[in-house]
């Protein structure tokens, strides 16, 4: 009865520990130092919220090209206010210069495209114009510490700071599963990515994009604990009263 138990107890602890495989980041790290980044900015999309600002060496002569601030303060949440909100059409409505569209542009595209509408208009001369994409957020779900949608302000981030946001992942994360959600011109891309491994250094989902979701799948010791046995203690237990009654029925 010993033996049984003994049995018992050891492949529950096997089946319940991971192996360094499992939860060790870009395993093979050596294979991608001093490699090139793929940077892409990413396309601007209807319903996305920008910040222009027009500047000039006469400041004044700017002012008829600057949106009037309607709300104060300088939290992005009241900067969406002020914001220009880009239509379904993806354009937005400029002061002076009317209809401008954002089709297939990213924001530093748009700067350019802006200043030279200024310039060959002659409405300013030598124009800086500076576009930022007011809300920008990653919603990263599953196993992690913090899930919930989280805010950004640079033109890009990547999967491995968004999950620090999050708080990293959990240690029931399974870290060969992590699936990333993009919708890109309408149409909805689903990948799945490895973060053992540094192939996903070179993919383009290693750049998350504004609205990506990120979904952490659990692992299969968290998944076994969902089930009708639990955890470790209450296999335990199971196993522990089975042998009392084994006992029990065969004095």
């Amino acid at each position: 009865m010993k033996y049984i138990l003994g049995v018992c107890l050891v492949v529950m602890l096997v089946s319940s520990c991971a192996s360094k495989k499992e939860i060790l980041y870009i395993q093979d790290s050596e294979n991608y130092t001093n490699t090139a980044i793929n940077f892409s900015s990413p396309k601007i999309q209807a319903n996305d919220i920008l910040k222009i600002t027009v500047g000039a060496l006469v400041a004044d002569t700017a002012i008829p090209y600057n949106k009037p601030s309607v709300v104060g303060g300088a939290s992005v949440e009241i900067m969406q206010l002020d914001g220009y909100l880009v239509s379904k059409d993806n354009t937005i409505s400029f002061p002076e210069l009317g209809e401008i569209s954002t089709e297939n542009k990213t924001v530093i595209e748009l700067e350019s495209h802006i200043r030279n509408l200024l310039e060959e208009g002659n409405h300013l001369k030598n124009p800086t114009v500076n576009v930022r994409l007011l809300n920008a957020k990653v919603t990263i779900l599953g196993e992690v510490k913090q899930p919930g949608t989280y805010n950004f302000t640079e033109y890009s981030i990547s999967l491995l700071q968004a999950l620090g946001y999050a708080g990293d992942l959990t240690i029931n994360g399974k870290r060969d599963d992590i699936k990333v959600i993009r919708e890109v011109d309408g149409n909805r891309l689903i990948s799945t990515v490895d973060i053992t491994s540094g192939e996903f250094l070179n993919s383009e989902f290693y750049q998350i994009k504004p609205n990506d979701v990120i979904v952490v799948n659990p692992n299969n010791p968290k998944v076994k604990s969902a089930g009708f046995v639990g955890n470790t203690s209450t296999v335990i237990s199971v196993v522990s009263i089975l042998l009392t009654t084994i006992v029990l029925i065969t004095r």
